[in-house]
């Protein structure tokens, strides 16, 4: 099968690339740059600007629509939110432009979403049906991601929107962010550290995007979560017994990350408590269910350094103080 992912040189991408190509798919890239030395062939398009190699779409039997600018990188100005916005509908709204036309072969788009949609939802478990709460950044943004999707089911193609959760992976997203300030002796739970964490370790997460490309029993939204969610506080533990680090403080107050964040400390203090119970039932099965499997699957023993000296004195002065 002939695959164009857009955002293919991103976290997911990359690795899902990867998967397509050995599992013998054809993989092409849809970019806004070229990438000297890629490994797949790159198409170009300038959402923005309306603008697409018109080859991309015909080479093409699926689509998977992975595009959208990184919410953790930049301050949430105006004219971020802006980009975050078009960065995910404007790539939808010329895809659809480009499937309105004769002559191409797409019968199914997989379409990205998150988790953020939900919004803050505490210690509820929210499935796919569960009506969006509040109305903060990441849940209106992903509900217009999710809304942009929605006119290409109209075309007779065969749709699937994964909400995805946190994706664990060494090569970025949020999980080497968390693990620094561990590996140093620092670690700590953020805010109550009761805010849930759906996550989802990157090679299910490609598996799980696999079987929606090749299956026609996979349609409409489906959560890209692990079945097995944990708080701050549960995660963060695991994390500093698989690299066999201590734990400094109690927890990081939350003023101190609004201080630190403004509005983006709602990513880390806000948590959503995600159901998988739908993607089971549709007879995925998961390498990585439990988080510490997960976790040590990322970070081998032999892989994991030695502590420093100074690391294990200060943690113990920590744990004197508590």
């Amino acid at each position: 099968m002939n695959v164009l992912i857009t955002g293919g040189t991103g976290l997911v991408g990359t690795r899902l690339s990867a998967v397509l190509t050995e599992a013998g798919h054809h993989v092409a890239h849809l970019s806004r740059t070229l990438a000297p030395g890629s490994p797949y062939r790159t198409f170009q398009w300038d959402p923005a600007a309306g603008t697409i190699d018109p080859a991309a779409v015909p080479f093409a039997e699926a689509v998977v629509n992975l595009a959208g600018a990184n919410v953790g990188e930049g301050k949430w100005t105006a004219a971020r939110k802006q980009e975050l916005l078009a960065s995910r509908v404007d790539g939808l709204a010329l895809l659809h432009r480009e499937l309105t036309k004769p002559g191409h072969r797409v019968r199914t788009v997989v379409s990205a979403s998150a988790i953020g949609l939900y919004g803050t939802t505490g210690d509820a478990l929210v499935t796919e049906d569960t009506v969006p709460v509040g109305h903060d950044l990441l849940a209106d943004l992903t509900q217009a991601w999710e809304q942009a999707a929605t006119p290409l089911a109209a075309l007779g193609l065969r749709v699937v929107v994964p909400r995805i959760g946190v994706v664990l992976s060494l090569a970025g997203g949020a999980l080497p962010a968390m693990a620094g300030p561990v590996k140093l002796g620092f670690g700590a739970p953020l805010g109550s550290g009761q805010q849930w964490l759906s996550w989802i370790h990157i090679n299910d997460l490609c598996r799980l995007l696999l079987a929606m490309l090749i299956d026609e029993a996979w349609q409409g939204a489906y959560n890209a979560v692990a079945p097995n969610p944990a708080t701050n506080t549960a995660f963060t533990t695991a994390l500093a017994e698989v690299l066999h680090r201590p734990l400094l403080l109690p927890r990081i107050p939350a003023f101190i990350l609004q201080l630190a964040l403004g509005e983006q400390s709602e990513m880390v203090l806000t948590g959503k408590r995600v159901s998988a119970a739908k993607v089971l039932a549709q007879g995925f099965t998961f390498e990585f269910a439990g988080l510490r499997e997960a976790l040590q699957a990322l970070y081998p023993p032999a892989l994991i350094p030695a502590p420093q000296p100074t690391q294990t004195l200060m943690a113990g002065a920590g744990s004197a103080r508590s």
